[in-house]
């Protein structure tokens, strides 16, 4: 998995490309653990993910409690399989997704 990070004021955008996964999920949660503290937005770019597990479910949903306070969470660029897995467990009612 490869991260992506810009920040532009308080505004955060994170690219995500590869596997969302159980070996990769701990990587993105470390990133987000230290960069929302300065982030009003975020915005999750999943152009180029291909796959999301539970373990990168719980990382979102953990980042959309914190979001929910401030400005907010969004999430684009989600492919079929990707969308697929959010409609199943009922995120694509939680999440923003674009």
């Amino acid at each position: 998995m490869t991260l992506n990070k810009k920040q532009q004021g308080s505004a955060l955008e994170i690219a995500v490309e590869g596997r969302l996964d159980t070996m990769t999920a701990p990587e993105l949660e470390a990133e987000l653990k230290k960069s929302l503290d300065n982030a009003e937005s975020l915005v999750l770019d999943f152009s180029k993910l291909d796959y999301i597990s539970s373990a990168g479910l719980r990382v979102l949903l953990s980042a959309h409690k914190v979001m929910m306070n401030k400005g907010g969470m969004k999430i684009k660029g989600v492919n079929e399989i990707v969308q697929e897995v959010f409609d199943v467990t009922g995120f694509a009612d939680i999440l923003t997704i674009e």
